[in-house]
């Protein structure tokens, strides 16, 4: 079944153990969980995914695009020796990515990297 995965997806776990986009994820709607699901499954399975579904935000990252109901949802992450860390997730309220949420995925990255000994 797996087979035709051309990634593994992983959620980011803080220190505490906690699994902050996972949280995020379970919060929303149904229909919108359904929607970033869906879309992030699309990544999982056609690695490498450009838009409308898929864009890179440079340094690595990249976001999960998901139009949900009168509302846009993303999910930042990268790619790390075939597993999508699944970051930061966040309703997008305006054009521009909001460099906070990037310095959230940008610093759990680094984090994941330390952990996995490949950060620089």
């Amino acid at each position: 079944m797996d087979s035709d995965k051309h990634i593994t997806v992983r959620f980011y776990r803080s220190p505490s153990g906690n699994e902050p986009v996972r949280d995020w994820l379970k919060s929303l709607p149904s229909r919108e969980k359904l929607t970033l699901g869906t879309d992030i499954k699309t990544v999982e399975f056609g690695w490498p995914v450009g838009l409308p579904v898929c864009r890179s935000l440079g340094d690595g990252l990249w976001e999960v695009r998901s139009r949900l109901n009168k509302r846009i949802g993303r999910v930042i992450f990268y790619i790390s020796d075939g597993t999508m860390w699944l970051l930061h997730g966040f309703i997008k309220k305006q054009q521009k990515t909001p460099a906070a949420d990037l310095d959230i995925a940008r610093k759990r990255k680094k984090e994941i990297q330390k952990v996995l000994g490949k950060g620089k």
